[in-house]
């Protein structure tokens, strides 16, 4: 959602824990600028208030949002998120996105997608997938594609190790700038991550000693501030090099 808005003052409330009901920004105090609201905000009349108990966080210039630490995934319309095949039919996989209800994933959502060249996704494969319709009664349907049309990054994920976070993690590790503990993993060792909104994240790197280290780095960041997380990753960077 985007709120048009003024010569905007950051709100001294960023990083902070907040809960339903907390004013987090006061629109009467700002023109002609816009701002972005995440998940967990909305805005009553000139007023920013907070839907749901987290952090406010702030990705700058201007997309603010709450980060909860929820196990519970909620799914929103173009959100990425990490499904796993639990069904084949004739027009559709069925997906699981720990969401309340399957995923729909079209068989012909995918790049240049004809009913000749159907993927053959066996039950439990991995896909990395874009949210596309997003309705609270009816079953969310998925793309492997971009809004252009092009696989970009989704599709089915190979090889690699796959484990489940709180949503808040995965909102950071999507944050920009890059997360801290991602950039200093990534100065020593080259690896892929894929990070799902739903709580999950698909790691793969060319060793297993790789793909554990990052996997354990990335589940021990949660509640650490920057610097901490650099700190912890050099740790585990240091014990990696002895071993």
């Amino acid at each position: 959602m985007d709120v048009d808005t003024g010569n905007m003052t950051q709100t001294n409330l960023v990083d902070k824990v907040v809960v339903p009901g907390d004013v987090v920004l006061d629109l009467t105090k700002m023109e002609n600028q816009t701002i972005k609201l995440g998940s967990g905000l909305r805005q009553d009349c000139d007023y920013i208030s907070v839907m749901q108990a987290g952090k406010l966080r702030l990705s700058k210039p201007n997309k603010y949002w709450v980060e909860s630490s929820q196990k519970r995934y909620v799914h929103r319309l173009e959100d990425t998120v990490l499904g796993i095949v639990v069904e084949h039919r004739s027009d559709n996989f069925l997906v699981d996105i720990k969401a309340p209800n399957l995923a729909f994933l079209p068989v012909l959502a995918f790049e240049g997608g004809t009913r000749r060249n159907i993927p053959k996704f066996e039950t439990g494969t991995l896909i990395y997938a874009r949210v596309v319709k997003a309705n609270g009664i009816m079953n969310p349907e998925l793309s492997c594609t971009d809004a252009s049309g092009k696989a970009a990054e989704f599709g089915q994920l190979k090889n690699g190790y796959m484990f489940e976070t709180s949503t808040g993690l995965a909102r950071m590790l999507l944050s920009s700038p890059t997360c801290p503990v991602l950039e200093a993993l990534g100065k020593k060792i080259s690896f892929e991550t894929a990070v799902g909104l739903n709580g999950r994240v698909w790691v793969n790197a060319s060793s297993p000693d790789d793909v554990i280290l990052v996997s354990n780095a990335i589940m021990r960041s949660e509640f650490l501030s920057g610097t901490q997380q650099r700190i912890m990753a050099e740790k585990l960077l240091e014990r990696l090099q002895k071993s």
